[in-house]
């Protein structure tokens, strides 16, 4: 019953006649049935039948009749509400992330790289109406995953990002800004992001990190840049372990082109973030996701199911139930 609403709710004003229709029954009752004076009506006690002592449920069924015609004009009806959301001005995003070496130093908990996926995949899951794609980088540069709305995919592959011995070390900025910039050129979407993420110094590429950003720019690609490491010294990888297990590392000082960077991103009016920290680097994806808001339209579809028929054949059949013992049972005879 709790889903139930009332279209015409203004009709249950109409239940005030009910107490009228019972006090003017009552006063007008003994009018309603022939009278016949005598001296005394002891033989007569306890002589009623049951017919007779019925009767007054005709005037009852009467009452229900109407309340339950004042119910049926009120409108009652059950409705299901579906939602259904629509985005009117997506975005399409290119995460381009750095996968050099340098990304396992461990001053991120438990090393750069891992500290960024787990941000990657939570900036992901709250983006669920946009588009994005995935773009790795280290001295070349390649599509992890095209841009696509498949959040499962895109998890999926920020799962799997892991340093790639088949990549030569080192840190082509350009590249990875203009492979993610090539991702982005033919998209229709109403804005178009690049997050870009490194933990060094471009050393790597034959493009140019200000031309792949000029190309951005021409384009009207957004690039929010982020440098990633702390500050001061870090344990990094230098060389591999001699059993062939894993890295040796050493503490070194962590070097960002923080002016690259910022070059970068206010050449395409975008923003540069230094991220010392994963809570650092955690409020900076959620900064970006604030930055870049879509606009959804939602769409509600409500299903009615009216209900008002039933309390009208109701009606009809108290009616005509009373009409017709009026006539037939208690029917009077002059």
């Amino acid at each position: 019953m709790s889903k139930i609403t009332f279209l015409n709710p203004e009709f249950f004003w109409l239940f005030l006649l009910i107490p009228i229709a019972v006090i003017w029954f009552l006063l007008k009752r003994n009018q309603q049935s022939a009278t016949l004076k005598m001296s005394s009506t002891n033989g007569f006690k306890n002589s009623a039948s049951l017919l007779t002592k019925l009767k007054p449920s005709l005037y009852v069924f009467r009452v229900l009749s109407l309340s339950s015609l004042i119910i049926a004009l009120a409108r009652p009806r059950t409705v299901d509400i579906s939602n259904q959301t629509k985005t009117t001005k997506g975005i399409d995003i290119v995460m381009a992330i750095d996968v050099s070496g340098s990304m396992l130093a461990k001053d991120l908990k438990p090393n750069r790289m891992e500290a960024l996926k787990r941000v990657a995949a939570d900036f992901v899951e709250e983006r669920p109406n946009d588009r994005i794609g995935l773009v790795l980088y280290a001295s070349e540069a390649y599509t992890k995953t095209p841009v696509t709305s498949d959040k499962a995919v895109i998890l999926e592959a920020i799962k799997d990002i892991k340093y790639d011995t088949a990549l030569q070390d080192g840190t082509g900025i350009g590249m990875g800004l203009a492979t993610a910039v090539n991702r982005l050129k033919d998209s229709k979407a109403k804005s178009r992001v690049i997050i870009l993420l490194t933990d060094g110094v471009n050393n790597a590429g034959f493009i140019e990190p200000e031309t792949a950003s000029d190309i951005a720019k021409q384009y009207g690609i957004k690039v929010y840049t982020i440098g990633l490491g702390s500050n001061g010294m870090a344990a990094s990888p230098y060389a591999f372990a001699p059993n062939g297990q894993g890295f040796l590392f050493k503490m070194q000082k962590v070097e960002i082109d923080e002016r690259l960077m910022k070059s970068i991103a206010r050449k395409t009016d975008g923003t540069y973030f230094r991220a010392t920290s994963s809570d650092k680097l955690a409020e900076i994806y959620n900064s970006i996701n604030k930055l870049e808001t879509t606009e959804i339209q939602e769409l509600k579809f409500y299903d009615y199911d009216e209900k008002y028929r039933t309390f009208v054949l109701l009606a009809g059949f108290l009616l005509l139930l009373e009409i017709g013992l009026r006539n037939t049972v208690y029917r009077s005879f002059i």
